[in-house]
C-alpha cells in the first residue's frame, strides 16, 4: 500500500439518500425455457422440482390452479405456455415451451431507508447501513434492499454519460442485522478489483494459519467490527481459528452456516475494548482475515460468548434451536412456505457494527481509510463521554 492515505473523519457532517418504500412491491416473475430433459415433466412436477425453495409442493399446486404463471404483466394471475394461460398441474411440457410464472405483490417487513455516505470518489462509495436493512434480494425482502435504493439514487444523479454508466452495486455484504460500512463500487473495473481483494483476503487464511507478517502485508484490504457480548472475556485478545461449514436447517435453503470442523478455515482476531462485570457484558473489536458468512457471530459463540442478543447463534457456534430434519410444509397465501417459525439469520436483535474499513484504492493505488460512526451501545465509557461533550 503507498504511504497516501485519505480518511474519513467523524467531525464531518455526512450526506443522506433514501426513498420511502411503496406500501406493495412489484411482485416477482420467474422466466423459463423447457429445455429437452423437461420434456414431458408435468408442470407441477418442473415447477416444484426447480423452485422447491419458493414453495411446497402444494403450494404450487394452488398457484398452477389460480392461473399465477403469466405471459405479461398484462395477464397478471395467469398461468402460460407459451401464451396460453394454464391451470391444468397435468399439463406435458414440450421442448423449448416458454413459461412465465408471477409471483403477486406483498407488503415486505419493515425495514429503514435511509443511508448515510461517508466516503465517495467516481470509483466507489462507502454506506453507513443501519441494522435490519437487507444488503441485496432475498426471501421477503425483493425491494426493501440497499441495492434498491442505490438504484433509485443512481437514477436521480445527473443525466451525465458517465452517471449513465454508473450502476453502483455492493461488492460484498453485512447480515440484515448488522449496522455499518458497506463498500460499493460505481464502476465494472471497480468492482472487479475489490471483490478480488476480498477473495484474495480470505484464500490467504488457508494459505498462512499462522497469523504472522506475511498475512497482514499481502492483504489489500481490512476490516475492523465492534460487537457486544454476552459473558466476561478473561484474556485481553484472542485468536480464532474455526472453520465454518453448513449443515441443514428449517427455512435456510442452502443451508446454516455453523462452526464445523469440515467447514472453510476462518480467522478472527478479537480484542477486549471494555468489560462490564456488573451487566455481565464485553465490548470487543473484531478484526476478520476472512469473509466467511456470519462469521463473527458464529466465532464469538464457538469461544463461549456469543453476540447479545443474537437470536440464532449459541455457545459453541451452533444454533440455539437446532433440528435439521423438520421442515414445515404448511404454505401462505400465496403458496409459498410460511415464515419460518424459529430463528435465521435474517433475525436481527445482535450487537455488530462494521466500524472501520481499509482498503487499496481500485485505481489509483491510495490507501482509503473509513469509519462509520458508533451506535451509542457500542462505544467506551470514553468514547460516549467524547461524543457527548
Amino acid at each position: 500500500m503507498s504511504d497516501n492515505t485519505l480518511e474519513t473523519t467523524t467531525g464531518e457532517l455526512l450526506r443522506s439518500f433514501g426513498l420511502p418504500w411503496p406500501d406493495l412491491n412489484d411482485g416477482l416473475f420467474y422466466s423459463d425455457v423447457a429445455s429437452s430433459s423437461d420434456s414431458e415433466l408435468t408442470l407441477i412436477d418442473f415447477y416444484s422440482g426447480k423452485y422447491n425453495n419458493s414453495a411446497p409442493l402444494q403450494g404450487w399446486l394452488q398457484r398452477i390452479q389460480n392461473g399465477q404463471v403469466v405471459f405479461s404483466v398484462f395477464l397478471v394471475l395467469q398461468i402460460s405456455i407459451d401464451g396460453i394461460v394454464v391451470k391444468e398441474s397435468n399439463t406435458k411440457l414440450r421442448s423449448g415451451s416458454e413459461l412465465v410464472y408471477h409471483r403477486l405483490p406483498w407488503r415486505e417487513p419493515d425495514a429503514p431507508y435511509m443511508l448515510q455516505i461517508l466516503y465517495e470518489d467516481d470509483d466507489m462509495i462507502a454506506l453507513n447501513k443501519p441494522s435490519c436493512l437487507q444488503v441485496l434480494p432475498g426471501g421477503l425482502f425483493q425491494q426493501r434492499t440497499v441495492l434498491t435504493q442505490l438504484q433509485w439514487w443512481a437514477r436521480k444523479q445527473t443525466s451525465s454519460l458517465a452517471s449513465q454508466e454508473s450502476h453502483p452495486v455492493p461488492v460484498h455484504r453485512l447480515g440484515r442485522g448488522t449496522s455499518g460500512i458497506l463498500l460499493c463500487a460505481k464502476s465494472k473495473l471497480a468492482k472487479t478489483r475489490i471483490a478480488a481483494y476480498f477473495a484474495d483476503g480470505t484464500s490467504l487464511v488457508g494459505d498462512n494459519s499462522d497469523t504472522g507478517t506475511l498475512l497482514v502485508k499481502r492483504r489489500k484490504i481490512s476490516k475492523i467490527y465492534r460487537a457486544l457480548v454476552v459473558g466476561i472475556i478473561v484474556e485481553d485478545k484472542v485468536i480464532i481459528k474455526q472453520p465454518i461449514g453448513t449443515v441443514r436447517y428449517p427455512g435456510v435453503a442452502k443451508g446454516l452456516y455453523v462452526a464445523s470442523p469440515s467447514g472453510k478455515p476462518a480467522l478472527s482476531k478479537v480484542e477486549v475494548l471494555e468489560r462490564d462485570v456488573q451487566g455481565n457484558h464485553t465490548l470487543v473489536q473484531v478484526e476478520i482475515e476472512s469473509g466467511r458468512p456470519h462469521q463473527i457471530r458464529i466465532h464469538l459463540s464457538f469461544i463461549g460468548h456469543p453476540l447479545l442478543g443474537d437470536p440464532l447463534y449459541d455457545v459453541g457456534g451452533q444454533p440455539k434451536c437446532f433440528d435439521s430434519e423438520f421442515v414445515d410444509e404448511s404454505f401462505a397465501q400465496d403458496g409459498g412456505y410460511q415464515r419460518p417459525t424459529k430463528p435465521v439469520p435474517g433475525d436481527c436483535g445482535y450487537y455488530l457494527h462494521a466500524h472501520q474499513l481499509s482498503l487499496l484504492h481500485p485505481t489509483t493505488n491510495e490507501v482509503i481509510k473509513v469509519t462509520a460512526p458508533l451506535p451509542s451501545n457500542l462505544q467506551t465509557r470514553a468514547e460516549a463521554g467524547n461524543y457527548k461533550s
